[in-house]
């Protein structure tokens, strides 16, 4: 796993009736990183990797990380808006977007709200879709623990993280992130019924990208948008769990570079 990046500093946007947090750096052409439930207001290697190539530009969801609540962003169509709002905000007309886990959700949603804005899609390990036979995890009830061991595929890695007990300032932080994630994903429980019905309407060269081992979102979800988004591929990457490109970070953001750049005649 790569050494930590120092972080650029966040930038304070005014949105609706608070503030947001957001990363940016790099530059060319502008990709939006849609972060899953945990994550927030980090910035990490896989971030570092793609400010190489890109102008990456990496939120945090309202009521997440270091961004104010905005208790106006109550649903998945509110959180759709709000990134619409943002895109119009910082004068991006077209664009690439990447999402993990519930990130990759809101990806697609927003991807099939603006499909003609879109130019690439990647969604990694995502959830947002019922499948009735391969359910997700009651992240709502998962013990941490137990969370480590899903997200993670390197036993070392594992150990490490559990070794380390959380400070009172992290855990409060989990406790807001948690607060906001429920605000969107807990009734019906991490998915739109409606999403599936839009799918057909993303219209972007789309890749998904799956992990080895999935207890979090199985890979029958990434299967399941692969089916629904018309030209889809499916890419597994081996050795990974859930939180693939926190463990393999240069490997996925080297995936991603390689499917949003390789059509680009401008960046050959």
């Amino acid at each position: 796993m790569t050494a930590p990046a120092a972080a650029p500093t966040p930038t304070r946007l005014p949105m609706g009736s608070g503030e947001i947090s957001l990363f940016r750096q790099g530059s060319g052409r502008p990709v939006l990183f849609l972060h899953a439930a945990g994550g927030a207001g980090h910035w990490e290697p896989f971030h570092e990797r793609m400010a190489e190539s890109v102008d990456l530009i990496a939120p945090d969801h309202p009521g997440f990380g270091h961004s104010d609540e905005l208790p106006e962003v109550a649903t998945m169509a509110d959180l759709v808006q709000h990134y619409l709002q943002l895109l119009d905000e910082l004068g991006i007309d077209r664009l690439d977007v990447v999402g993990a886990s519930f990130g990759g959700w809101t990806a697609a949603e927003l991807a099939s709200t603006i499909p003609d804005r879109v130019e690439h899609l990647v969604l990694m390990a995502p959830a947002g879709l019922d499948v009735p036979e391969a359910p997700p995890a009651d992240l709502f009830d998962l013990a941490p623990p137990d969370l480590v061991r899903a997200l993670f595929y390197d036993d070392a890695l594992v150990e490490a993280a559990l070794s380390a007990p959380p400070t009172p300032e992290q855990v409060a932080q989990t406790q807001k992130d948690v607060a906001a994630f429920a605000r969107f994903a807990r009734e019906p429980y991490l998915h739109n019924p409606e999403l599936p019905a839009r799918l057909p309407l993303i219209t972007c060269p789309t890749l998904v990208i799956a992990a080895e081992i999935d207890v979090i979102v199985p890979r029958e979800h990434s299967e399941a948008y692969v089916k629904a988004i018309p030209g889809a591929v499916l890419r597994d990457l081996p050795r990974t769990r859930h939180g693939l490109h926190h463990e393999r970070p240069d490997e996925v953001a080297d995936e991603v570079l390689g499917f949003v750049l390789g059509s680009d005649p401008a960046s050959r």
